[in-house]
C-alpha cells in the first residue's frame, strides 16, 4: 500500500499534517531522519506508516514499559501486527514473542536498548533479519541517546553498535526536546555521518498553551494553588515521592479527590492508575493524578487541560517534555509551575548524585575486585554502605557507577547487578579514561547545571509570550540563552 493508503485504511486520517508526509517519503526512500516536533503532533507516524509499507520488521527503540503497551495496543487496536518485549513478560510470553521476532511475524517491535545485552533476543533479531529482514530502526524519545540529553540512560549511548547488528538499517530518531549540541550528539552516538541525516524541525510552539509561573511563599499556598488550578484530568507533577505523598495526605484530609502515581507502586497499580485516567473523560469524574514525571509519557488522552507542576523539573528540556502532554487536541490548556527557589536545592543534590567523580568509580571498582563475597552475600546495600558515608534514599551515584560500568565493558557480561538482594559482579576490564578524566566528568555535571540554570531564568519571566520566545531561543537558536 501507498503512504496514503495506510493513513486512510489503518490510521483513519484522510491527511498528513505539518511535516509527516517528507519524513515518510525520506525514509521510504533510505534516508535516515532526525524529527523534532511537539508532543502530539504525530511523530510517530512518521516511522509506523513505512514500517507498514515495506516488508520486514521495524525495530522501534523505546525507553519505558508502559509506553511500549499504550503504543502496542492503539496499533493492535488498528489491526497491526505489533508487539512490545521487556522485562514485564513472563518467560513463556517472552519466548514466544522471540519466535514470532525470528519467523517475521510482526511488523512493529518495541523493545528497550538494553534488551540487545540478552543473547536470546539477539539471535531472534538474527534470524530476522536472515528471513523478511529488518529494514528500519526508530529511536523514540531519541534525547535519551545523547550523553548531553536530560534523560540520559547508557544503554543509548550503543546506537552506533546496534546499528551495526542490524546492518546499518535506515534509521529515523524522533523527539520533542532537543537543543542543537543535542542534535549533533544524536546524530554522531547513532553512528551517521551528520551529512546523510535530513533533519526536519517543526519548532516547538503550542499556541493553545498558556504558560504560567506563580511563586507560592509555602507548602500551604501551594496546596491551594492545586486546589485552584486542578481540574479533572488535571496531571500535577513531584520530583520526590516523599513529597508527594504529603500532598496527597493534605489534599486528601481536606476532601479533594485524587489519585497518586510513582514508582513504588507496583506495575498493576500503576497500570490501574492510567486507565483511571483514561477512562474518565474531562466531562465525567476523572480525578487529578498527583505523579512523577514519568507518568503521561505515551499515555493517549488528548483532553487533559491542565499541567502543574508542584516541584521544580530538572530542566527546561524535562519541563517542555511533560507540558506537553496537556491540549494535545489543540483546545486551550494551562501549564503552571509553581516556583520555589528551595526545591533547587534537592535538584542539586540529584546532579551531584547523578555524576560521581573519578574517585568514586575507582572505590567501585575497587570493591567489587576485593569484596565479591560480601556484595554476593549481603546484596547492594553492602555497597551503599561502603561508598555512601550519608544515606539519602534519592542517593543514585551507586546505579550510576554500575550503569556506565556496564556500558564500558568494565563488568562482565555475565554480571548482573540490578539483582539488589543478591548480584553478582565480576571485573572484565580497566576503568576507561572517560571515567577517569576530571575535567571531562566536570563538564558533564556543569551541563547539567546550565540547564538547570536555563529553567529557573525561565521562571523569572513575567507574561506567557516572554516564556514562550525564551522556549523557541533555548531549543531553536541555542543550548544556553
Amino acid at each position: 500500500m501507498t503512504p496514503q493508503q495506510v493513513l486512510n485504511s489503518t490510521f483513519g486520517h484522510e491527511a498528513f499534517r505539518g511535516r509527516q508526509a517528507q519524513v515518510i517519503e525520506r525514509v521510504l526512500g533510505g534516508g535516515h531522519a532526525l524529527v523534532l516536533a511537539p508532543t502530539g503532533s504525530g511523530k510517530s507516524l512518521g516511522y509506523q506508516v513505512p514500517a507498514l509499507c515495506r516488508p520486514g520488521t521495524t525495530l522501534v527503540l523505546s525507553p519505558l514499559i508502559a509506553l511500549m503497551k499504550d503504543q502496542v495496543d492503539a496499533l493492535a487496536r488498528r489491526g497491526v501486527a505489533a508487539t512490545f518485549i521487556n522485562a514485564s513478560l513472563s518467560k513463556r510470553e517472552r519466548e514466544a514473542r522471540y519466535a514470532g521476532l525470528a519467523r517475521g511475524d510482526y511488523k512493529l517491535v518495541y523493545v528497550t536498548p538494553e534488551r540487545f545485552r540478552k543473547p536470546d533476543f539477539c539471535a531472534a533479531v538474527d534470524a530476522a533479519r536472515a528471513g523478511a529482514g529488518v529494514g528500519l530502526l526508530a529511536v523514540d524519545e531519541a534525547h535519551c541517546v545523547s550523553q548531553w540529553g536530560h534523560d540520559f540512560r547508557p544503554d543509548y549511548s550503543r546506537l552506533a553498535e546496534i546499528r551495526a547488528r542490524l546492518g546499518g538499517p535506515t534509521t529515523v530518531a524522533l523527539t520533542a526536546t532537543a537543543t542543537p549540541e543535542v542534535q549533533a550528539d544524536i546524530v554522531a552516538q547513532l553512528g551517521l555521518d551528520p551529512g546523510a541525516v535530513q533533519i526536519f524541525h517543526e519548532g516547538i510552539d503550542r499556541p493553545n498553551l498558556t504558560l504560567e509561573v506563580q511563586e507560592p511563599y509555602d507548602t500551604d499556598a501551594k496546596l491551594d494553588a492545586i486546589r485552584r488550578l486542578a481540574r479533572p484530568g488535571t496531571i500535577v507533577y513531584f520530583t520526590l515521592i516523599k513529597t508527594l505523598r504529603a500532598f496527597s495526605a493534605a489534599l486528601r484530609d481536606g476532601g479533594f479527590a485524587h489519585l497518586n502515581y510513582h514508582g513504588e507502586l507496583d506495575r498493576h497499580q500503576r497500570r490501574g492508575v492510567q486507565d483511571a485516567f483514561l477512562e474518565n473523560g474531562i466531562a465525567g469524574d476523572a480525578p487529578c493524578v498527583l505523579a512523577t514525571n514519568a507518568f503521561g509519557m505515551g499515555i493517549d488522552k488528548a483532553d487533559i487541560r491542565a499541567v502543574i507542576h508542584a516541584e521544580l523539573p530538572g530542566s527546561l528540556e524535562s519541563y517542555y517534555q511533560e507540558i506537553g502532554r496537556a491540549g494535545r487536541d489543540g483546545a486551550p490548556s494551562t501549564c503552571t509551575l509553581l516556583y520555589d527557589q528551595r526545591d533547587l536545592a534537592t535538584q542539586m543534590e540529584f546532579l551531584r548524585w547523578a555524576n560521581p567523580d573519578a574517585d568514586f568509580y575507582v572505590r567501585v571498582a575497587h570493591l567489587i575486585e576485593h569484596d565479591h563475597d560480601e556484595i554476593h552475600a549481603q546484596g547492594l546495600e553492602y555497597l551503599r554502605k561502603k561508598l555512601l558515608h550519608r544515606q539519602w534514599k534519592h542517593d543514585r551515584r551507586l546505579d550510576t557507577a554500575l550503569a556506565m560500568l556496564e556500558r564500558h565493558g568494565v563488568l562482565s557480561p555475565d554480571s548482573a547487578w540490578r539483582e539488589e538482594d543478591h548480584p553478582r559482579l565480576e571485573l572484565a576490564g580497566e576503568l576507561p579514561d572517560t571515567l577517569l578524566d576530571p575535567e571531562r566528568l566536570a563538564q558533564k555535571l556543569r551541563r547539567g547545571q546550565e540547564k538547570l540554570l536555563a529553567l529557573v531564568n525561565y521562571a523569572k519571566l513575567e507574561t506567557d509570550a516572554a516564556r514562550k520566545a525564551f522556549l523557541n531561543a533555548y531549543f531553536l537558536e541555542s543550548a544556553a540563552p
